[in-house]
């Protein structure tokens, strides 16, 4: 085998010694654009949701299952709200997270700091009302039934917490509807301890912002004597607050068999965003775009299918990532190839090809360093024969000593081993030696 190895036409050998600066200068080159680039994202992301039983809570459990499958632990952590969430965000606590417009004041710095993945769906303003509590006011209000915040006044109704970006929204609404503090009860209980109390008639109304896959928004348009308020202005509250959109719940679409709601309710609803902070690693930022495609673009309630996710309604600016989910196909490779790959290369294929125009050029200087280091082998010997036929020349030494000399010169040249391909130069070596010996014998 090693005699095989010899009669090749290329050194293995002198062909890694002569490229292995170069390697490793590609190498070392490779691994610090990776150290910065840092394509793969960390194995967890943290995702603020909201409140038990919410359709946040219920979102995040989707999202975590849906990345699950590129290896990816989004950790769910509940709040309060839109209006907590954004907090979470600006700590730092959260990477991602929910946020509904309107329910919270923007800073002017959140547009350096956070960036939003798109609209994911609308979020109608629920005001849910006891009808016996209504029948016993003024004879306008006698069927039980309100189409205005002013109707409000005298009533006990729950806002929900702070965290939540509803009472935020519901001073804005009476504010605008000339409706002083005091006019009406309000209470910030949270959402579960609200509907014990509204259920047992301690609550007159109770208001609360959430997509209709909701379990309790879905329970109370079910309950027997507890009516949702139709909003007769929503056009022009929407017209007054840009954050707003005017939405109406058709008859019959939560449940077509027992025809509810009987008649179309007009609401007005915001839109919820998915929001991440701008450290957010790329990738990330691109999966939950991605996933958010699957998610959110089927038909609902109050839109049909494929307008969710949208660029639209957005107060922040939209991180390229989620523009690119929206607004373009799946990239190629990620069709056909695992996430982490198509990932890796689309994210380093620059730098790739940066190294390859760099590369190409340096690597002239291979061939030869290659060369050089192969016919040295050979050539190294014929200084020590120039000195035997210099010595032979100027007798400075015996005839005897000098055939000593060539004899152990052509055992060395013996032993060296070159590729197939530089034969020639060997024998031409040992030829040499030949010759110095005949010109050393004639003399």
């Amino acid at each position: 085998m090693p005699q095989a190895f010899r009669n090749t036409l290329l050194s293995l050998r002198d062909l890694i010694v002569s490229a292995g600066p170069l390697a490793f200068l590609g190498v070392g080159l490779l691994v610090l654009a990776y150290w910065w680039l840092n394509p793969n994202p960390p194995k967890s992301v943290t995702l603020a949701t909201g409140p038990a039983q919410s359709a946040y809570e219920e979102f995040g459990k989707r999202y975590q299952k849906a990345l699950a499958v590129d290896g990816i632990d989004v950790v769910l952590l509940p709040s309060e709200g839109s209006s907590h969430n954004l907090q979470l965000l600006r700590e730092g606590k959260a990477d991602v997270a929910f946020v509904q417009g309107g329910t919270s004041e923007l800073r002017p710095d959140d547009a350096d700091e956070l960036v939003s993945l798109g609209s994911l769906f609308v979020e109608p303003v629920w005001l849910f009302y006891r009808s016996d509590a209504i029948k016993k006011r003024a004879s306008n209000e006698q069927k039980g039934q309100l189409d205005g915040l002013p109707q409000l006044k005298g009533l006990r109704a729950n806002v929900g917490t702070a965290g939540s970006g509803v009472p935020t929204l519901m001073d804005r609404l009476l504010e605008a509807n000339r409706i002083e503090s005091g006019d009406v009860t309000l209470s910030r209980l949270e959402q579960t301890p609200a509907t014990v109390n509204f259920l047992a008639g301690k609550l007159d109304a109770l208001v609360f912002a959430s997509a209709p896959e909701s379990l309790m928004v879905q329970m109370l348009l079910q309950t027997p004597g507890v009516q949702l308020m139709d909003f007769a202005q929503h056009e022009a509250y929407a017209r007054r607050f840009p954050f707003l959109t005017p939405v109406t719940l058709t008859r019959g679409v939560v449940d077509l068999a027992a025809n509810v709601p009987k008649q179309d309710v007009r609401l007005v609803a915001s839109t919820t965003s998915l929001l991440a902070r701008e450290g957010t690693h790329p990738a990330l930022l691109t999966l939950f775009a991605q996933n958010a495609q699957k998610l959110h673009n089927g038909a609902g309630w109050f839109n049909r299918a494929r307008e969710f996710p949208s660029t639209r309604h957005s107060e922040l600016p939209i991180a390229k990532e989620g523009e690119r989910a929206i607004n373009e196909t799946v990239p190629l490779m990620q069709r056909y190839l695992p996430f982490w790959i198509a990932n890796l290369i689309e994210r380093m294929w620059l730098v790739l090809g940066i190294l390859l125009a760099i590369m190409l050029p340096l690597s002239r200087i291979v061939p030869p360093l290659y060369q050089f280091r192969v016919r040295s082998r050979v050539f190294r010997w014929y200084g020590r024969l120039r000195e035997i036929e210099n010595d032979m020349e100027s007798g400075k030494a015996e005839t005897a000593n000098l055939l000593k000399a060539l004899d152990a010169l052509e055992a060395q040249a013996e032993k060296v081993s070159v590729p197939l391909s530089y034969a020639d130069e060997l024998y031409a070596l040992r030829n040499h030696i030949h010759l110095v010996r005949k010109k050393l014998l004639r003399a």
